[in-house]
């Protein structure tokens, strides 16, 4: 009797401490002290100039200082205007195609053929994709040969020469490769939803657009707030694209350089402390507008449960 009751108080509890201490370690080693580093040398003044290492000297806020005085506002300006041409077509088309495909009197076949079509661009690394669109809309490429033997254009139009040109070559990239994603996430919260409520709101006379802003959009708020947010942190880092498109440049007149390419030039100079103040900088940002998101998407229920509480209370 003893042994099985020694046998029972026994705590497996150290074995989860074993299995998530992997994942600690890799935080703590691959991204919590490298962003404790990247905070504290952003106070410093810390660059290589040729083979000679300046620093690190503490300046206090002069590397922020200097960020604001240059232009780093205008790339902050190009990075929410490249994310706005991007993500607004893509949530309207993502909304369109998940209510579509999801709904069941539609009756529309090969649904898995074509989620996997959609999918398909997510797939294609983006260094690839730039290269593809940089051939097809270049001065000589099938674009402008389709406009002109169309009668549509005279001349070739330089897409890559013109501010909205580029932009919008960068927005439908952008758009392509990740309205598939947001098309299969949308569709995952619509198919979870009561097919009851549904069934009751039509018997009830409510038209598709009443049933769709009624019930369909308030019921998937929490994966459209999650896809807003990854979306949003997507678009704020958004480099590659435009990068391999204008070849670091952010051409035509920086106008398509965004944040991380303007951080990315500061790494290449070796200016540490900059590029450090600059990545705090970006941080603030992405905080501050995902918890504005957030709690502005979640502010309903806020307010539906309190007044639950006070009229549970009364």
């Amino acid at each position: 009797m003893e042994g099985t009751g020694k046998k029972n108080n026994v705590s497996y509890a150290r074995w989860g401490y074993i299995f998530i201490f992997p994942f600690f370690a890799a935080f703590l080693i691959f991204q919590l002290i490298p962003l404790v580093s990247t905070i504290y040398y952003s106070f410093f003044e810390y660059y290589r100039s040729g083979l000679k290492v300046i620093g690190p000297n503490p300046v206090g806020l002069a590397n922020y200082k200097a960020i604001f005085e240059s232009d780093f506002l205008k790339y902050m300006g190009n990075t929410i205007i490249l994310w706005l041409l991007g993500f607004v077509p893509q949530i309207f088309f993502s909304l369109l195609l998940a209510a579509w495909f999801t709904d069941l009197r539609l009756r529309i076949h090969g649904k898995q053929f074509f989620k996997v079509v959609i999918y398909m661009p997510n797939l294609i690394m983006a260094s690839a994709f730039a290269m593809l669109f940089f051939a097809l809309f270049s001065d000589n490429g099938p674009v402008n040969s389709f406009l002109i033997s169309a009668g549509i254009l005279d001349h070739p139009f330089r897409f890559l020469s013109t501010v909205w040109g580029a932009r919008g070559l960068v927005a439908l990239m952008n758009f392509l490769m990740w309205f598939g994603n947001t098309t299969i996430l949308l569709m995952a919260a619509v198919m979870g939803i009561n097919p009851a409520l549904f069934e009751a709101a039509e018997l009830d006379g409510c038209s598709h657009l009443q049933i769709f802003f009624k019930i369909t959009l308030p019921m998937i708020r929490p994966i459209l707030i999650y896809v807003l947010i990854t979306s949003m942190l997507g678009g704020l880092q958004m480099f590659d694209v435009p990068q391999i498109l204008t070849n670091g440049k952010g051409s035509p007149d920086r106008t398509v350089t965004t944040i991380i390419m303007y951080l990315n030039n500061h790494l290449y100079s070796k200016n540490y402390g900059m590029a450090g103040a600059v990545s705090v900088v970006l941080f603030i940002i992405c905080a501050v507008l995902c918890i504005g998101v957030y709690f502005s998407m979640n502010g309903d229920d806020s307010l539906v449960r309190s007044r639950r509480k006070k009229r549970g209370g009364a």
